[in-house]
């Protein structure tokens, strides 16, 4: 057994695992594909262990690789307070988009995980109203983390952040009372023909939500709605559904409108790809309390398990692991 092992071997094996795709965990870590190769291979000799299975289509964990991870991220973490002195004792800056909750918002679920993991660390919340606002925050140092759709972001900050696919979350509409698709259970794509869309376009904050509702409602020849001014907090959507009395899309799992109603997209499931944003160098005890918790939640409830009939744009797909 060594009695030294270089932290450069155990974080190229753990941006590994994460993406499962040597190209991306390359990109992530600013290195070359052949010198992380490289690494990854001298840390399985030096342990003794075979940590992934890799074939020309995809790459895997091992058993022993599995095994490794936690042990890995708990060492790192230590490895990265050490190195960066306080950052364990200032607080983690964590964007969860909006100021409302559901039963099932990926960010707040994941928030909370990491609280309940690691109640010693201050995971502090903070709403900047969609991933195009956070990202300018993230870049500038005055945000750590943030959730959204990373594929929706102008090239140049792309460039300059890093992301982990977190979960499909499954699209939906909120639909005033009275709107006549209103008492169906699910909403058919085709139903929407002739009722235009609220996509958000009214808001700058969203752009990377706006673009991908342009592409979905483009794919299936439906119509969007004219922007307007975009409402803030739950009674507020619903003052505005009323008002102009249009389909808005959404997700499900978020919270109840007053007035209206959230009913799922099908024929087929649109999905939005929810990452974890942050920047290529982050390290803090609560941004890896924040990946276990994406490991444990995404594993245990299938999040990137994609339904059988479903719509994902290329440019999201091509971020998945593997």
């Amino acid at each position: 057994m060594p009695r030294d092992l270089h932290p450069r071997l155990l974080r190229g094996f753990a941006t590994t695992a994460e993406t499962l795709h040597f190209g991306r965990a390359a990109e992530r870590l600013h290195v070359a594909q052949q010198a992380l190769s490289r690494d990854v291979r001298a840390l399985e000799q030096a342990l003794g262990l075979r940590l992934f299975d890799r074939s020309t289509r995809s790459v895997r964990l091992t058993p022993d690789g599995e095994r490794l991870l936690p042990k890995v991220r708990r060492l790192l973490a230590l490895h990265d307070e050490l190195l960066d002195g306080e950052a364990g004792h200032r607080p983690l800056l964590v964007d969860l988009n909006n100021d409302v909750t559901g039963d099932d918002l990926t960010a707040v679920r994941l928030l909370a995980a990491a609280r309940a993991a690691r109640p010693e660390l201050e995971l502090l919340a903070r709403f900047h109203g969609g991933l195009a606002a956070a990202a300018a925050e993230l870049t500038a140092h005055r945000l750590d983390v943030s959730f959204g759709r990373f594929a929706g972001l102008p090239a140049g900050l792309r460039s300059q952040l890093a992301q982990l696919p977190v979960r499909f979350e499954e699209m939906a509409v909120f639909l005033p009372s009275g709107h006549p698709l209103a008492a169906l259970p699910e909403v058919p794509l085709g139903a929407l023909a002739g009722h235009p869309v609220d996509i958000c376009a009214g808001n700058p904050a969203t752009t990377e939500w706006t673009e991908l509702g342009r592409r979905l409602l483009g794919a299936h020849g439906l119509l969007a709605a004219a922007p307007h001014s975009p409402p803030v907090g739950v009674e507020e959507v619903g003052h505005y559904l009323a008002r102009h009395g249009e389909a808005m899309l959404t997700t499900t799992g978020g919270p109840g409108i007053p007035g209206a109603v959230t009913r799922p997209l099908v024929d087929p499931v649109p999905l939005s790809l929810v990452s974890l944003v942050h920047r290529p160098e982050l390290r803090h005890p609560g941004f890896t309390a924040l990946r276990e918790a994406v490991a444990e939640l995404g594993s245990r409830e299938g999040w990137l398990r994609r339904p059988p009939v479903s719509w994902l744009p290329a440019e999201d797909a091509a971020l998945l692991p593997g």
